[in-house]
């Protein structure tokens, strides 16, 4: 897929499976409702549940989150998610309904690819909900595997989710 192709589709609300630096995610451009709301049910997600969204930068990042003093480059690129609270707590409102917002930038080139696009990037494990992280397309159900339109296979992955920063201190899953 071409470089101006992958744009086309993610900005168009595709739904893709692709690899993180720590497991494969599941995920489609963050402001098309429709999109995220199919997310939701191929993972059978509670919908009040909230998903994490790849920052396009750290400038976006301080554009639509309170940042603080939080130094942002220690962790991304990285296998972290911060949770940090909305500017406007009606922004993504269909990805978190509270105040908050869930951010990542993993240390991966396809996450480079995405975040070329300008746009907030759905991150959310592509296994089915409470069932085990994903190192391996071979690992994906069939069931989930129809109801995307794009695999991206990078090999075997490390298999150990991001680790959750909230408030500035690391949180054990």
């Amino acid at each position: 897929m071409t470089k101006e192709n992958l744009k086309k589709q993610i900005l168009g609300g595709k739904i893709f499976i692709y690899p993180t630096d720590t497991i494969y995610g599941l995920g489609c451009n963050a402001l098309i409702k429709e999109s995220v709301n199919k997310i939701k049910k191929v993972k059978k997600r509670d919908f009040n549940k909230p998903l994490s969204v790849i920052a396009p930068s750290l400038k976006w990042i301080k554009k639509y989150c309170v940042v603080s003093k939080l130094n942002l480059k220690k962790y991304f690129p990285g296998p972290y998610t911060i949770i940090l609270k909305k500017k406007n707590p009606k922004f993504l409102s269909h990805v978190n309904h509270g105040n908050t917002l869930g951010v990542r930038i993993p240390n991966h080139e396809f996450t480079k690819k995405i975040q070329k696009t300008g746009a907030p990037f759905i991150t959310t494990s592509v296994n089915l909900s409470s069932k085990p992280s994903i190192k391996k397309i071979s690992e994906v159900p069939e069931d989930i595997k129809n109801k995307v339109d794009f695999i991206i296979d990078y090999g075997l992955l490390s298999g150990k989710p991001s680790t959750l920063i909230i408030n500035g201190k690391e949180v054990k899953r």
